[in-house]
């Protein structure tokens, strides 16, 4: 391991640097400072930053799916003070294979979130309330902004006229002009541009709102990227994981449709969708002896839709329960739509308002994530050093299954 100082940075890494000034091991050893650990991964299918949340996490040469799977890693080579740093969170790796890299140096969590809301429909306005009733904590104040004018109107009123009898605070709420909307420390995009009628269809509706909500969120994505946005960029429309992708896409994409990796960063954007389909899970779980282990053991993954991926268990994992949980929570909206209501209520507040609320608190999430080229969503959570992904023995049964989901989000985008 070699050990520098950049600026005012402490720097570790395998490879050796000529243009940076080499220090002693125990300077680096004592320092408080977060540690900065420099990787060359291939910029296409790797992030710019993450947590080195495992030793393993110091070894990679790609990421992929395997991201998820537990490593064993022989330790007995590495310091005992780096393994330290490890488990405190303490240790971010950056890779150099990013023209911006240093931009990686930046802090990922803040004391108090400006959260900047694009999309006043039904999951966006549910979604603001449930921050503004929740968000104390953690926000300090929403801009919201929709193409419709009264919209905009309509919730600024009243979202600033929730309060609590005792005087306790909650985010402001205002509304954003256009150009300010990446004026903030987390943009999330909950626009959408409509939804077929599917009244008695098992379509996938995530699928039938891509078309139109990627041309929408494209000219987002540049904006951002013509702002120079450093925050998180949120989105919450569906489909989520593809979406996610298409942004980071035209985010990097400069006028002559060339790729330069100049604008969002892979680990900026996150989607916000699985949340509501491991509530569902837990919902349809709770209902039968046989499967109320999932409300303790249970895990979700993939897409908020079609290949979705629900385990019943982590610990003893069955794959025939896990397949009709999996069913289940993919069908709840269209038990909900046979009532004749739309379902968004849940997954305006399981998947969004909530797990944006326990990602800026730096707690464990489902949210889709970027992982070799792919937003694949898992639980996770967003630490000082970046994203920290829960790391788990698989069986190879349910690896099975990841894989085939991962690979068709591969395929569509």
């Amino acid at each position: 391991m070699h050990y520098y100082k950049y600026k005012e940075h402490y720097i570790i890494s395998q490879k050796q640097y000529t243009n940076f000034q080499q220090i002693r091991e125990q300077e680096v050893a004592d320092s408080d400072d977060m540690l900065y650990y420099l990787v060359s991964l291939d910029a296409k299918s790797s992030r710019r930053s993450f947590s080195v949340s495992s030793p393993s996490l110091l070894y990679i040469e790609g990421e992929g799916l395997e991201l998820l799977k537990h490593a064993d890693t022989d330790t007995s080579k590495l310091p005992v003070w780096i393994m330290e740093k490890i488990n405190k969170g303490m240790i971010k790796a950056v890779n150099t294979e990013y023209p911006q890299w240093e931009n990686a140096f930046e802090s990922t969590l803040h004391k108090s979130w400006r959260i900047n809301i694009a999309g006043l429909g039904d999951v966006g306005s549910t979604m603001l309330t449930g921050l503004k009733l929740l968000g104390q904590d953690k926000i300090s104040q929403i801009g919201i902004f929709d193409i419709d004018n009264k919209k905009v109107a309509r919730w600024e009123f009243e979202s600033n006229q929730i309060l609590f009898p005792n005087g306790e605070k909650s985010p402001r709420v205002f509304a954003a002009k256009e150009e300010e909307l990446f004026d903030c420390d987390m943009f999330v995009f909950c626009v959408t541009v409509g939804i077929p009628d599917l009244t008695g269809r098992d379509i996938d509706v995530r699928m039938a709102q891509f078309e139109g909500n990627s041309r929408v969120i494209s000219i987002y994505a540049k904006k951002a990227r013509e702002y120079g946005f450093k925050g998180i960029f949120a989105v919450v429309s569906d489909p989520v994981d593809l979406l996610c992708k298409k942004a980071l896409i035209e985010s990097n994409t400069d006028l002559q449709r060339n790729y330069d990796f100049k604008g969002l960063a892979p680990e900026q954007i996150r989607g916000y969708g699985l949340g509501v389909m491991h509530a569902r899970a837990s919902y349809y779980a709770a209902q039968q002896s046989a499967t109320q282990h999932y409300l303790s053991e249970g895990r979700a993954f993939g897409p908020h839709g079609e290949h979705l991926v629900i385990a019943d268990s982590i610990n003893e994992y069955n794959n025939a329960l896990s397949l009709e949980l999996t069913e289940k929570a993919r069908k709840a909206n269209l038990e909900l739509r046979s009532y004749g209501f739309k379902p968004y209520v849940a997954p305006a507040l399981s998947s969004g308002a909530i797990s944006i609320l326990e990602t800026v608190r730096g707690n464990w999430n489902y949210s889709a994530t970027y992982m070799g080229g792919v937003y694949m969503g898992a639980r996770n959570k967003l630490a000082e050093a970046g994203t920290v992904l829960e790391q788990l023995p698989l069986p190879e049964e349910l690896m099975k299954r990841l894989y085939n989901s991962y690979k068709e989000l591969e395929r569509i985008i």
